[in-house]
């Protein structure tokens, strides 16, 4: 997906034009939540009339920056992240982005992501008196665990409440992670929620074709998992489960969309499990229809955007008590929800269900039902009307924010 394939035109003209600069390490066509939910932002300001500059580091050597009306990109210098090679961590450039605003003041600079470019960022529209908004969108902290660097949670939270304390605003996704950080210091947090895209994730994308490829029968169950095969992502569970599903129902059939660290080892241990690898747009829609129950055991995401392409797809989810999970699924009727970090509870919930299907494609309904709620429109207004409040009160708000970073 590029952020110049969204064309959000039923969105209405804003009463205030404003001039924004995004600054990311991440946006489409790379394939990850934090990137499709930027794109989405971008695209829905520009149909509602404001300007975007975004500032990223260059994703390839043959990258090459946009420029058409109401956006403009800024290419700075990357390097890959370890383990995430497909990402760039964008480096240091305060001087560069100091030049860059000093010649065309935003009226607000919005960072979406906390590396050394996120805090170059800072630095600057400190420097230059401009607003600050960021967003928390991934759980760094919870993730040194799963990578044997525990001993760094503590030092990580400590320089992300330092990063984020800094913005006049920053955006969480749901109420639970606003009290979570709220609890850890981290201060002047605002819920900003995200879509769906319905018509995109949607039943009707179910394929028969593609489950005769999975080796599914009409009325044999397919699990899915969708997501990065990586530590952090919980997924021994979803395995361990499979395997008591399976004794359950034989023909059960557990499809794996996605890419990562993990994958060799897992697919070499697991020959029957079907691996899909990376899928997009229509594609991945017909993965996630084509499937039956949806398998997430995560507890390192701030949202999870899967979850509800799974619940717009009509797929009952089986997930934590966490995140999108807790936002929008209500145990019983349009989802299964367990306590956090209840393994056996987890599994027992996705073995029960898979023997009723007539109960999980109820719930499925329920589920689709739910998200239709979800609509982008609605997200793009909630992030547009914060940016406009910090802009509107930042002649006074910064006059007290304090010294340069």
């Amino acid at each position: 997906m590029d952020g110049s394939d969204i064309v959000l035109q039923h969105y209405p003209a804003a009463a205030r034009r404003m001039r924004v600069a995004m600054v990311t390490e991440t946006y489409p066509p790379e394939i990850n939540g934090v990137a499709m939910t930027m794109g989405r932002i971008v695209a829905g300001l520009q149909s509602r009339g404001h300007a975007v500059q975004l500032i990223r580091p260059r994703q390839h050597a043959g990258d090459r920056p946009a420029d058409r009306p109401l956006f403009e990109e800024v290419l700075q210098r990357g390097m890959p992240i370890p383990r995430y090679d497909a990402l760039k961590l964008g480096l240091p450039a305060k001087q560069a982005l100091l030049r860059l605003w000093s010649r065309r003041r935003p009226d607000i600079v919005h960072v979406v992501t906390e590396g050394p470019l996120g805090w170059s960022a800072l630095a600057a529209a400190s420097k230059l008196k401009l607003p600050v908004a960021t967003d928390f969108h991934t759980n760094f902290h919870s993730y040194s665990a799963h990578y044997g660097v525990g001993w760094l949670k503590t030092p990580i939270t400590a320089y992300l409440r330092k990063f984020h304390n800094k913005a006049l605003r920053t955006l969480v996704p749901t109420e639970s992670l606003r009290q979570e950080l709220q609890a850890l210091g981290f201060r002047k947090l605002q819920v900003v929620a995200r879509g769906v895209d319905t018509a995109l994730f949607n039943p009707s994308r179910r394929s028969p074709d593609l489950r005769g490829q999975w080796g599914a029968a009409a009325d044999d169950p397919v699990a899915l998992y969708v997501g990065r095969l990586a530590p952090e992502k919980n997924l021994p569970l979803v395995l361990r489960a499979w395997a008591l599903m399976r004794e359950l129902q034989p023909r059960l059939r557990l499809v794996m969309v996605g890419d990562g660290p993990e994958r060799s080892r897992i697919e070499r241990e697991n020959p029957e499990v079907i691996f899909a690898g990376m899928r997009t747009g229509e594609d991945l829609a017909a993965h996630y229809a084509s499937a039956d129950l949806f398998l997430f055991p995560s507890l390192t995401e701030t949202y999870g955007n899967v979850t509800i392409e799974a619940m717009a797809s009509g797929l009952a989810v089986i997930a934590y008590d966490y995140a999108a999970a807790r936002q929008h699924i209500r145990s019983g009727d349009n989802g299964l929800l367990v306590a956090p970090g209840a393994a056996d509870d987890y599994v027992q919930a996705a073995a029960a269900l898979v023997t009723d299907l007539p109960r999980a494609r109820r719930m499925g309904a329920k589920a689709r039902a739910t998200t239709e709620k979800l609509d982008w429109s609605c997200i793009v207004s909630e992030f547009e009307q914060a940016l406009l409040a910090l802009t509107e009160d930042a002649t006074g708000t910064m006059a007290g924010q304090g010294a340069d970073v």
